[in-house]
């Protein structure tokens, strides 16, 4: 019944629309393309309305750069909603799209735009990035309305890439702040062992033997998300997950990716490895009460993985950051998480114009990026955040204890060429979902060789859902 309602639900989405001839369902390409109005924006006054997910103390931030984009735009009033998670922006946008009321700009993951465009809703941004009409700002400023070459370049290409992941070449979002996975280790424990950190897998399981054998009661290593795991390790070593081209998106029932989860159903049955799944819950609880000495997951959490103080004011341990094990340490993949911003289609072109000028503004803005990074524990999505006199100062006191965050943010930064994204379409979540589901269940098996085929074959059917 869920289903039928859900179905009924979709197609009450597009066909309210009247926008089923603006797909090509054979490359699932959108003719979502923004006709310039000449002469750009032209000073009138328009209220954009900005969903996203900030809590208060982001939202100071937001309100704070808000003042400053006035100065320049007084005429381009943002009205901004925190809706929940992320998964309510989405809901909530799905459902306002059904009757024409969705917002001007919103927080947004791939498959989230991947829906909104089986609607035709999502502004695609190539040709506002790169137009050379020229804008004159309120205070004299002159520029142009599109991005520079130089802009463009300052961002993380990992993070600015995401934008272009749906199949068809096209630009549909621009990224505000990022998270990825890093590894987390007591470097403590490390430093009176004479532990090196792991930089491939081979490595891992080298070490989770020695630590095994010291520490038995012990896990040697926790990871957060059996998603992110089972869809990097397919991207490191080279196998295929899924695709936005087509009709077949989900490739993942491979024998790359089965023996990949062999070997860690027998790293599972060694004591070397939990999930959160399994745990219970985040596995930073493991990992700050020494019931595991390396524990990988987000970047952002970086303050939930420091031990409590000791009543002298000392940390128990010292928590050391680097990035992820590898396939291949001279070609790194680790993946990019966090919000990006998309443009959704309205009868007021200024609208999109001016939700443009302050989607640039936003992921821009040296100072705004700066701010927002320190104050929400991501990390910036342009490289030129790094000689902010603000920022630096942040970054100079990084530390494993009080000062953790500035800590996982270097070593984010030192990585930026290692980004990547998975292709987006609409069931890219449910791809998602499964493959966490499988790794779970072929960490647990106990005879895996016999049932590795039908639950891959269970996960593609899941997936397909």
């Amino acid at each position: 019944m869920k289903k039928i309602v859900a179905l009924i639900l979709m197609l009450a989405m597009i066909l309210s629309l009247g926008l089923l001839t603006g797909c090509d369902s054979a490359n699932q390409t959108f003719m979502n393309d923004f006709v310039i109005p000449e002469g750009g924006y032209d000073g009138s006054e328009v209220t954009i309305t900005f969903y996203h997910t900030m809590g208060s103390n982001l939202r100071d931030v937001l309100d704070e750069y808000i003042a400053e984009f006035n100065k320049m735009y007084p005429n381009i009033h943002i009205e901004h909603q925190q809706v929940g998670s992320y998964d309510d922006v989405r809901d909530k946008v799905k459902t306002e799209l059904t009757v024409g009321a969705q917002p001007n700009i919103a927080y947004c993951y791939p498959d989230h735009v991947a829906l909104y465009n089986l609607a035709n809703a999502v502004v695609t941004l190539d040709d506002l990035i790169a137009s050379e009409i020229k804008v004159t700002d309120a205070l004299g400023n002159e520029s142009v309305l599109g991005l520079t070459q130089d802009q463009i370049d300052d961002f993380i290409a990992g993070y600015y890439n995401e934008g272009k992941s749906f199949g068809d070449g096209k630009m549909y979002t621009l990224p505000l702040s990022k998270s990825t996975e890093v590894l987390y280790y007591n470097k403590t424990v490390f430093a009176a062992n004479g532990w090196e950190v792991p930089t491939t897998w081979e490595e891992m399981e080298a070490l989770c033997a020695k630590i095994k054998e010291k520490y038995p009661d012990c896990w040697p290593l926790a990871y957060d998300s059996e998603s992110n795991w089972f869809i990097t390790l397919l991207e490191q070593y080279g196998y295929d997950y899924t695709t936005a081209d087509g009709d077949e998106h989900f490739l993942f029932n491979n024998e790359g990716a089965k023996e990949l989860m062999t070997m860690l159903n027998s790293w599972y049955w060694k004591g070397y490895v939990n999930t959160s799944e399994l745990y219970g819950t985040y596995t930073s609880g493991m990992f700050t009460a020494n019931e595991c000495y390396m524990c990988i997951g987000s970047s952002a959490g970086a303050t939930y993985q420091v031990p409590d103080q000791n009543a002298d004011g000392s940390y128990p341990f010292e928590v050391g950051i680097a990035t992820i094990p590898q396939a291949n340490a001279d070609d790194a993949k680790v993946i990019s998480q966090g919000p990006s911003l998309c443009i959704f289609k309205s009868d007021n072109d200024q609208e999109v114009i001016a939700s443009w000028l302050f989607v640039k503004y936003l992921t821009t803005c040296v100072e705004f990026q700066a701010d927002f990074s320190i104050a929400s524990g991501y990390v910036p999505v342009i490289k030129s955040v790094a000689t902010d006199d603000v920022y630096a100062e942040f970054l100079a006191d990084a530390d494993g204890g009080a000062y953790i965050a500035a800590l996982s943010a270097q070593v984010c930064m030192a990585q930026e060429s290692a980004y990547y994204t998975s292709p987006a379409f609409n069931g890219s979540s449910a791809a998602r979902d499964a493959v966490g589901n499988l790794l779970v269940a072929c960490l647990c098996s106990e005879n895996l060789s016999s049932e590795i085929d039908s639950l891959f074959e269970s996960a593609i059917a899941n997936a397909k859902k």
